[in-house]
């Protein structure tokens, strides 16, 4: 379980914040108890990217103050590891476990996922209660399987969904959600499929990427798939509102840290902001400035520029965006390469992502943060709302047809 989902049992909640290093929850996270209650048995915590990435303009993918830099087993220092459900990728890469559950805001399980060769599906928001996770914007945050095969995320999610009264965005679920995704599985599903491709996402990667991509829509359309190339998303071009998550992560850890234990040294997000002040040797490696950004918000959601970009950006994202390119050319998803700029459309709309391994470059260019984009590539598929069962079938299809996924060579580290 990634580290800021709450488990009512001995392991901690930390968000990867050595402010919550002792931080215990009094229950299981309404994910955490589903999971108990189909026969799943939790092993520990991941180590992830500090407060989910939303902390730091320069931090490194995969560090936190609490748990240190999670590497990536395809080259432990050398290959990118993903962001922020790193602890959770590079785990079931690894083979330390059977599966992981990992969060995401925009591109938090697929960047990992895509990055440690493995398959990550964040779903619609709504399909999954977010009772008991730390959030950073509640329109947008959603957990999700990560695993080594497309029939153990379809195993995990339909474990995970449901409707939760505490978590009003799961009541749209009803009448969409499954408790068994592993009917979807179908190998033979390529010749139905239509599919996508945003040349917007794809023209501006390095060689060997994109290499990686065009060979995956050429393996497709072998295996009989129907594709659109290219296709145009209308709001490629426009001007988005200022961004929700500033304003939404205030309210929503606010809400969060004011129900811990009174043990716990931090209350709100400016306790927070203190306590790196006092500790900044070990907290503040990186600085904090997206948490003191975010601090300078009201937080309780009453801008109206906060209320303007919220609909502006979703109908930007959906309406003119990933709906209108569906219905335009009769397509089941669009596709692109790992955790390129498509999958922050999805995350605004509130659409599902699903990534499979597709492929591994042996050089590439540097990345923020240092690291190098060599390494494990996913190919991603986006869809709309609960299009979940659609998404597996060509996910799976996909990864029966290329077999793409090699586990590391650990013994070379």
């Amino acid at each position: 379980m990634k580290d800021n989902i709450d488990t009512g049992d001995h392991m901690h909640t930390s968000a990867g914040s050595i402010a919550l290093a002792n931080s215990f929850a009094a229950e299981d996270s309404v994910v955490a108890a589903k999971l108990r209650a189909a026969g799943a048995v939790l092993l520990g915590k991941t180590n992830m990217t500090e407060w989910a990435n939303f902390m730091s303009n320069t931090m490194w993918s995969g560090y936190s103050s609490r748990g240190g830099l999670v590497l990536n087993p395809y080259g432990p220092g050398e290959v990118y590891v993903g962001g922020s459900s790193s602890g959770s990728g590079a785990s079931i890469a690894a083979n330390l476990a059977a599966a992981a559950i990992g969060t995401e805001t925009s591109g938090s399980i697929i960047s990992p996922a895509s990055q440690n060769s493995i398959v990550g599906m964040k779903p619609t928001i709504g399909l999954v209660s977010r009772t008991g996770i730390i959030p950073i914007a509640h329109s947008q945050d959603s957990a999700g399987p990560m695993t080594r095969t497309v029939r153990d995320t379809a195993i995990l999610l339909g474990a995970m969904t449901g409707v939760d009264p505490r978590d009003p965005a799961t009541a749209s679920s009803e009448g969409h959600a499954h408790s068994d995704y592993t009917q979807f599985l179908d190998a033979d599903y390529l010749p139905h499929a239509r599919i996508g491709v945003p040349r917007c996402y794809i023209r501006d990667l390095d060689a060997d990427r994109r290499a990686i991509i065009e060979a995956e829509i050429e393996v497709l359309k072998s295996k009989g798939a129907t594709i659109i190339d290219p296709v145009e998303i209308p709001c490629e071009h426009a001007a988005w509102g200022p961004n929700i998550m500033r304003y939404e992560f205030k309210k929503g850890l606010n809400d969060y840290l004011a129900g811990l234990d009174d043990t716990v040294p931090v209350r709100s997000l400016q306790d927070v902001i203190h306590y790196n002040e006092s500790h900044a040797d070990i907290a503040l490696k990186y600085g904090q400035d997206v948490l003191k950004w975010a601090e300078e918000t009201v937080g309780d959601l009453s801008e109206p520029e906060y209320w303007e970009s919220l609909a502006r950006n979703k109908t930007l994202a959906a309406d003119n965006g990933i709906d209108h390119v569906l219905k335009e050319h009769q397509l089941d998803a669009i596709m692109l390469l790992g955790c390129e700029d498509g999958v922050d459309l999805a995350a605004m709309a509130g659409y599902p992502v699903i990534t499979v391994p597709g492929g591994y470059t042996v050089s590439g260019i540097t990345a923020p943060g240092g690291y190098n984009t060599k390494g494990p590539q996913g190919i991603t598929f986006i869809g709309t709302a609960y299009s979940e069962p659609t998404l597996i079938k060509i996910a799976y299809s996909y990864e029966q047809a290329t077999l793409h996924r090699v586990p590391p060579q650990l013994d070379a580290y």
